[in-house]
């Protein structure tokens, strides 16, 4: 009986160190997927910050750029406003000008054009 009380507890004892075994790697196979699941999760989290930063970025681009665009176009319309007051008082002279030489034209040679038309109602022709 001891020989086979002796065989039955190596027998138990074998099965239950394949019963650890089978536990550990278990174990092993739970702290691998936990261990998986973090590096899923803190590479998901480094992703999200990189976008993060990249929009932060981007937004900042474009206020940049927008606000150069901007600060170009105000600067335009500051000329061509200023050059706008500038056209108006040189066309301005300009019709005065051409008014005064106008007028001096026509006074000058107003007797010599009413001396050509009474000379045409005047003449009778066969």
């Amino acid at each position: 009986m001891y020989c086979m009380n002796t065989i039955s507890l190596a027998a138990f004892s074998k099965s239950i160190m394949e019963a650890n075994r089978g536990q550990n790697g278990i174990q092993q196979l739970l702290a691998a997927e936990q261990e998986a699941q973090q590096i899923v999760n803190a590479s998901k989290n480094a992703k999200l910050a990189r976008l993060k930063q990249a929009k932060e970025e981007g937004d900042k681009d474009i206020a940049e750029f927008r606000a150069q665009i901007e600060r170009e176009f105000q600067r335009k319309v500051a000329e061509s406003s200023g050059d706008s007051g500038a056209n108006v008082k040189q066309l301005e002279q300009e019709t005065e000008t051409k008014i005064h030489h106008l007028k001096t034209e026509a006074a000058r040679i107003s007797y010599d054009v009413v001396q050509m038309l009474l000379k045409q109602v005047t003449t009778v022709k066969n």
